[in-house]
């Protein structure tokens, strides 16, 4: 979904959205249904609990933990091959490092600044491919999927509100930079 802006090697070389601290297990993504029953077939020893109305999360506990660290991998990844979903991967695996959040009953989109290759992107690139490819079936997905939309994290950057006016705000944006 994001091959505009980020190539499969770049991902596949990182995989940091696939890692984990027992500090931020909440981030881990959530299982639809379709995603929660293809994972006990593919983990069948795996644990889940409940997210919201119908998702569902790993049940992560200490013996998960990789050794002599506080962190643990995704258990769907397979560090050869990648998700064991592959293209049927949860939706905010799709999305990453964009995030849905909701602030004051808004929808908005968040960057993680943990992808380091798409927080080098220019800004106007992400907002111009939010706008044209992404915000619509983020936004629709969030709204149909409540499950993924997370706290607002003050950390990471909103990008772009639900409704918002995006040519206004990217005319702005570039009367911005030509002064800079």
């Amino acid at each position: 979904m994001l091959t505009k802006l980020l190539s499969r090697a770049s991902c596949a070389d990182c995989k940091e959205c696939c890692v984990f601290s027992c500090y931020d297990i909440w981030e881990q993504p959530a299982l639809s249904p379709e995603n929660y029953q293809k994972a006990r077939q593919l983990l069948p020893d795996a644990e889940f609990i409940p997210k919201g109305k119908q998702s569902f999360l790993f049940r992560i506990q200490e013996k998960d933990m990789l050794k002599n660290s506080d962190l643990f991998l995704c258990p769907l990844l397979d560090t050869e091959k990648g998700c064991l979903l592959g293209t049927e991967k949860p939706f905010e695996c799709q999305i990453y490092p964009f995030q849905v959040t909701e602030l004051n009953h808004r929808l908005a989109i968040m960057l993680s600044p943990l992808c380091e290759v798409m927080i080098q992107q220019p800004i106007g690139i992400l907002l111009e491919v939010l706008k044209t490819e992404l915000a619509e079936k983020i936004f629709s997905f969030a709204e149909q999927h409540p499950d993924v939309i997370r706290p607002y994290d003050d950390r990471n950057p909103v990008l772009l509100w639900k409704n918002q006016n995006l040519e206004n705000y990217l005319e702005e944006l570039n009367h911005v930079e030509s002064k800079l």
